[in-house]
């Protein structure tokens, strides 16, 4: 293995993972509800009505926001409610990437 690969696998230890994580914030309709989970906990007939999209489209995306660690549930009654698993490392995640695309112009390079 090349000192080049291994500083790469110190920086993404699980890939297969990573990419699990970046593929579920690939989405907006994710990321909007992730963005407004920050607000606090919601069920998904509240995500319905506060981000007007459809019920299987707000339970899809939570699955996969769930599957890859990003999105708790906990059972309240009849219905799940929903909640950002790690806010202060999802927030500096969400951070991180508003400042690399504040650096980078439309073309691709550096600003």
């Amino acid at each position: 293995m090349s000192m080049h690969h291994r500083a790469g696998r110190d920086l993404v230890p699980d890939v297969t993972a990573a990419a699990e994580l970046l593929r579920a914030l690939a989405d907006p309709g994710r990321l909007t509800i992730l963005a407004h989970l920050f607000t606090g906990e919601h069920n998904v007939r509240e995500l319905t009505e506060h981000l007007g999209l459809a019920q299987s489209t707000v339970s899809s995306h939570l699955a996969s926001l769930k599957s890859c660690g990003l999105v708790t549930a906990r059972q309240e009654g009849r219905s799940s409610m929903y909640a950002v698993a790690h806010p202060r490392r999802t927030r500096e995640l969400l951070s991180s990437v508003g400042e690399l695309l504040s650096n980078i112009d439309k073309n691709g390079g550096a600003t």
